[in-house]
């Protein structure tokens, strides 16, 4: 089941305290970025923040792993009551983003045709 556009909405309302969140949709599901780093997915409408010790140490007993797709890694599925309280989601993911490194800064796309040898 895809991730309906009602779930993403209502994710990007809980967390609009943090300007810098936004969705993408990847491969049919969504990607969450906080400030250019992906937190979190969202996949069959359940939210799969990624593993980190802060995040971890936040939801205490709360914490529950789960994986968003087959093969994908341990992340932590956020239930119901943890998307609920706004202010807590938006301090989960804001210690998840402090966890994560630096995205890899993008390639510059090639301006020209290749020249075939000859």
């Amino acid at each position: 089941m895809k991730t309906s556009q009602n779930t993403i909405d209502f994710l990007l309302d809980q967390l609009s305290s943090l300007p810098q969140v936004h969705a993408r949709k990847m491969f049919g599901e969504y990607a969450l970025y906080y400030d250019e780093k992906v937190v979190a997915l969202v996949c069959d409408n359940q939210l799969f923040v990624k593993l980190t010790p802060p995040g971890r140490a936040l939801l205490g007993e709360r914490c529950v792993e789960g994986t968003a797709y087959p093969g994908a890694k341990p992340s932590l599925l956020i239930g119901a009551e943890e998307i609920e309280d706004g202010e807590r989601l938006c301090e989960l993911v804001r210690v998840t983003a402090d966890a994560l490194p630096a995205p890899q800064p993008k390639r510059p796309k090639a301006t020209g045709r290749k020249r075939r040898r000859g």
